[in-house]
């Protein structure tokens, strides 16, 4: 099966080193830190759109949206891991995909260069065979481009798109693919609201769901 995951809040719990780089910003304005809560509700279509949401929170001038961009994402690039994690059973879950056959990719918001230098610094890069990031195409996710794009980079095979958020199971919805909900991610809607073929809170309920899919 060719098998492909969101980033944030699906693989990896990036919203510690998010609003670290959030709040840098800010404080460079003399803008009041976002709480967590507030972190994790602004995550899902990119730096640029969390970046929007934070200076209409916090009554920032618009004609700053490019600059306090630039800014975060600067901060960010410094330090995007210190905080972050793997989720839970992910650590032999990918492996062990890769080693019964699956082709693994990823398609994430997040700007390619980060999303590669977090996987490094995790050191599962090579477990995929194709890395669609935010700046790959010309559109963003919820957009379906980017994840037919992941999928037909993979080859010929049965799909399955893994997400958190209702960005992911709109995105899957609109290119056709099944979608499996990890709960434990940046969700904002009730499980019910998402269309999905599975929904799981723990990383070794998917490889369960994946070896009934080859019996």
């Amino acid at each position: 099966m060719n098998i492909v995951f969101d980033l944030d809040g699906t693989l990896i719990d990036s919203a510690p080193d998010i609003r670290a780089a959030a709040n840098a910003m800010l404080a460079a304005e003399g803008a009041a830190p976002l709480d967590m809560a507030t972190t994790i509700g602004f995550i899902g279509n990119g730096i640029p759109k969390f970046v929007e949401r934070a200076m209409r929170a916090r009554d920032l001038p618009e004609a700053d949206h490019a600059r306090l961009t630039e800014a975060m994402l600067a901060a960010y690039d410094r330090d995007p891991a210190t905080l972050s994690c793997l989720y839970p059973g992910l650590e032999g879950l990918l492996p062990a995909l890769k080693e019964a056959g699956h082709r693994l990719g990823i398609c994430t918001n997040k700007p390619l260069a980060p999303a590669r230098r977090i996987l490094d610094i995790f050191g599962i890069t090579d477990l995929f065979d194709v890395i669609i990031g935010g700046d790959s195409l010309p559109v963003k996710k919820p957009d379906p481009a980017p994840l037919i794009a992941a999928f037909e980079a993979l080859g010929a095979g049965a799909r399955l798109y893994v997400g958190d958020s209702e960005v992911d199971a709109e995105t899957a919805a609109r290119a056709s693919v099944p979608f499996a909900l990890f709960t434990e991610g940046y969700r904002k809607q009730p499980v019910e609201a998402l269309a999905h073929v599975l929904a799981f809170d723990h990383f070794d309920a998917l490889g369960a769901y994946l070896e009934t899919t080859r019996s």
